[in-house]
Parts: C-alpha cells; structure tokens; sequence
C-alpha cells in the first residue's frame, strides 16, 4: 500500500491532475466527506487528509509514503528524512513582510529598531531579519496574522501571501517579499528503499507531467 498524504483546498485541488497523469484517481470528494483516509481507482494508493503543517511529519515518521506541501511548511519543519524531488510548481504563493498603513517601515529598519513581528513562520522571519542585520522579537501566531499590527501586538508580520487582498482589506501594505512559494513532493527514505517501483512510478509521472525529465 502507498499512502499520500495530503491537505484540504488548494493543495489537494491542484494536485488531482498530477495525480490522474499517474493513473490515480481519489474516489471522494474531501469536501463531501468526513472520511480521512480517501481510496482512489488503484487499490494499492490512499490518500489521507491531514494539516497542511503535520505533512512533512507524517511522512517523516512513515505515516504516510510521500506527501505534498508547501516549501514554507517543509522550511519551518526542517527536511531531516525526507527526500524532495520535485517542485510541483503548484498552490503558489510568496512569503512577505507586511506593516500597518501609515508605518515608516524603511526607517524603522535603518534606524535600527528592536522591531516585534508576528508569524507562523519563524525560522523563516528570523533568517531574514538576522540576514538583513535587523533586531526582532517574534511573536508566534497561528491565525488571524492581520489583527498584530492593527492591536498593536506588533509592528510587522510575516505570513503568506496570495493576492494581497486580505491585506489590503486590513489596511496593510506589504512592505519586502522574503521568498517565492511552491508545493513540493516530499518522499519518506526509507519508503523510498522498500517501496521503490510503485513510488518511482508516481515520481516520474508527475515529473512528465510537469514537463521534467
């Protein structure tokens, strides 16, 4: 059995046709259905549904084979046992700095202030600040990222953005892009060795279906 684990949304939309370039089918609509663990047309593949954030670990403890997730979840999570071949080049995204309208970010930054800055991304945030010589504290939020700058919980947030939409109905401006974003196709090692042909097989058609060799 191959089991793929995967999130609701934009991740698990997108890679149903790079599934179905594998032959791979998924039987239930994850939006339709309470169910976790998803058959597909191959009774050797499942899918099973899980968090965004808990991908890498399930696959790195052999929770599931191979998993889909975005290259900010895999960076926070650190790829310790997990084999990345492929950037799917889906549910893409970028990881940004954003700050209340009307908030000096340039200077704030030259001056060298201690800024706080609210994010889910925190290895992320405190590599980019340290590259750029900035002092920070961060703050770790799971949601609702907006409201720090605007309740003065924080001068500035990291999070991902999309269109810019949210932001920009929160009155905040995004001020410097730290890095593009991109789902990528992470591999459990040691399912790779004992599971190789089936996984291979999925591997090198979801690479021909991207156009890679």
């Amino acid at each position: 059995m191959i089991t793929l684990a995967l999130s609701k949304g934009r991740i698990f939309d997108e890679t149903l046709p790079l599934l179905k370039a594998a032959g791979i089918e998924v039987l239930d609509d994850p939006e339709k259905t309470r169910k976790l663990i998803l058959a597909t047309n191959q009774p050797e593949v499942r899918v099973v549904l899980v968090r965004a954030t808990d991908v890498p670990t399930y696959v790195q403890y052999g929770g599931a084979d191979l998993g889909i997730t975005g290259l900010d979840t895999l960076i926070e999570h650190g790829n310790e046992g997990l084999y990345l071949p492929l950037d799917l080049q889906i549910a893409k995204c970028r990881v940004s700095v954003a700050v209340r309208e009307g908030f000096d970010y340039a200077a704030a930054v030259r001056q060298g202030a201690r800024l706080r800055v609210a994010t889910k991304y925190v290895a992320i945030a405190r590599e980019f600040f340290a590259a750029k010589g900035v002092h920070v504290d961060l703050i770790k939020l799971y949601g609702s990222m907006e409201l720090a700058p605007l309740t003065g919980l924080a001068d500035a947030i990291v999070d991902l953005v999309s269109t810019g939409n949210t932001l920009k109905a929160n009155h905040l401006v995004e001020v410097e892009r730290i890095m593009d974003i991109s789902s990528r196709l992470v591999v459990n090692q040691a399912a790779l060795k004992l599971k190789r042909e089936p996984i291979r097989r999925i591997i090198d058609a979801f690479g021909q279906a991207l156009g890679q060799p």
